[in-house]
């Protein structure tokens, strides 16, 4: 084997383990650790809007309370790595901006403050509506994944037909391990 194909088998293994290690999930006590930090976190940033006045310190209390929500969400996704915990990260997100618009609108008054809160309720939609929307699609694609799966393992399965003895023994096997069917 030659200098750079053994580089780039190096190279492939390392990115291998690379993308197992953060995929892995980490223990309770760090879980526990990280999210005792952000509640900590989430006090000094409050206690730091104790120097605003007004509306000032009340979107101050907002952002704090959002980066925390969504902190607590990431690390949630983090250590479960579902896609419920996923859907809620993203929620997190769009609640807390949603949260922090609507404070700003109090700056205003009169029409400019009805406006001001429309738009910040047409983004709040339009965020809650594309998070719904992707579950959707998400589904879809799950559902046409399970009927193209279903289908191919069917084919094959009829070709073993044609076949007697080990082989069609060999030849269903194989097709159940290739379309994961048991």
């Amino acid at each position: 084997m030659n200098k750079p194909a053994i580089t780039a088998l190096i190279a492939a293994a390392l990115s291998l383990c690379a993308g197992m290690a953060s995929a892995a999930n980490f223990s309770k006590s760090v879980y526990d650790g990280a999210k005792d930090d952000i509640k900590k976190t989430y006090k000094v940033d409050k206690d730091a809007c104790d120097q605003l006045s007004g509306n000032a310190k009340d979107i101050c209390v907002k952002e704090a309370k959002g980066r925390e929500d969504v902190a607590l969400a990431q690390l949630e996704y983090n250590y479960s790595g579902n896609a419920k915990d996923e859907a809620k990260l993203i929620e997190a997100r769009y609640e807390a901006r949603y949260d922090v618009a609507k404070e700003r609108c109090d700056d205003r008054s009169g029409e400019a403050k009805d406006v001001c809160q429309r738009e910040a309720k047409t983004s709040y939609e339009k965020a809650k509506a594309e998070l719904k929307m992707n579950k959707k699609v998400a589904a879809a694609v799950d559902d046409a994944e399970e009927t193209r799966v279903k289908a191919d393992y069917k084919l094959a399965s009829e070709k073993c037909n044609t076949l007697s003895g080990d082989a069609k023994d060999v030849c269903v096997n194989s097709a159940k391990a290739r379309y994961n069917q048991r």
